[in-house]
């Protein structure tokens, strides 16, 4: 009888682990936020079709076979007006600087016009290895395109073009593997059951301020920010969170409350629904609207969305 042999030979051995941050830019509503939850497979970052949704960056932690993709969804680039407008562009930007591979995502049926041209100009000045994405491209036409691919390399010379659907998942799967392979060997950065580094109060107030863009999202403009005030775990299993909802004028609280508290009613149903699904527990939420005149230049709010406050 022989003995087996357990020793592994040199392609049995486990490949090494890679890691590191991908970090997407792209103008408002290029898609990026819904590129990212494809990939990590799991709601990290909100959406709404209402521009400039993601106000600090967001990453969400994806593992392809060996390999630890840390994406970075950026606020999207656009030219500022506000002082937070100047806080989201400089945040998109940092991010990309700190990154191993910068992802650029354009809406295919916008193209290059607009913001999208003025990022590429941008990325002249920017180092990292960069990928082009094309966003959408089920709803224009192949030829079209290629077009739009090669006058986007014109401008900037991209390692790499994707075409991809974030939104029914065509590409994104032969994008995930081209960035699994890309990224350096190395530890992971986060367990392995970790998707995304945002903590879980200030997720719960990302949640809610979807389903206030969602809303109303034609009444109600950005002069509105959620904040997580208590968090209580109860001894029956379920959790009790407390959240703000401020606004600049007694007007647009009038706004969010809705007649008869219509409005924050089905914004808290609708946010305790995705809470219980997420935290896998009963969530009773309440929340309260508040005015806060000016909170867009008040740095402890921009502290609490995770943004540098922007002088001057």
């Amino acid at each position: 009888m022989t003995e087996e042999n357990t020793m592994a030979g040199p392609e049995e051995a486990a490949s090494p682990t890679r890691s590191g941050f991908v970090a997407l830019i792209g103008a408002t509503n290029a898609g990026k936020s819904t590129l990212v939850n494809r990939l990590v497979g799991a709601k990290v970052s909100i959406v709404s079709h209402k521009v400039q949704t993601t106000r600090a960056i967001v990453r969400g932690i994806a593992i392809h076979e060996q390999t630890q993709i840390v994406f970075m969804d950026t606020p999207g680039i656009f030219k500022p007006r506000r002082r937070l407008d100047r806080a989201m562009v400089t945040s998109a930007w940092g991010g990309a600087k700190d990154a191993d591979i910068i992802m650029l995502l354009i809406d295919s049926e916008r193209g290059l016009r607009g913001d999208a041209e003025t990022i590429l100009e941008g990325l002249k000045e920017v180092h990292q290895p960069k990928i082009l994405v094309l966003n959408k491209i089920d709803q224009v036409k192949r030829e079209d395109l290629l077009k739009l691919a090669a006058a986007a390399n014109e401008v900037v010379k991209f390692e790499d073009t994707f075409m991809i659907s974030a939104t029914n998942g065509s590409g994104c799967d032969d994008l995930l593997g081209h960035l699994a392979k890309r990224l350096p060997e190395g530890p992971w950065y986060y367990p392995e059951d970790q998707i995304s580094d945002l903590p879980m109060r200030q997720l719960a107030a990302e949640i809610t301020r979807e389903k206030l863009f969602l809303r109303l999202h034609q009444e109600l403009p950005y002069s509105s920010h959620v904040e997580t005030e208590k968090w209580e775990e109860r001894k029956d299993g379920s959790v009790r969170i407390e959240q703000v909802i401020y606004v600049e004028r007694d007007s647009q609280k009038k706004i969010a409350l809705g007649k008869g508290g219509e409005a924050i009613k089905a914004i808290s149903t609708a946010s305790r629904k995705e809470l219980s699904e997420i935290l896998e527990q009963p969530v009773h939420l309440f929340l309260f609207v508040k005015v806060r005149e000016n909170w867009g230049d008040d740095p402890e709010r921009f502290r609490e969305m995770g943004l540098e406050f922007p002088k001057g």
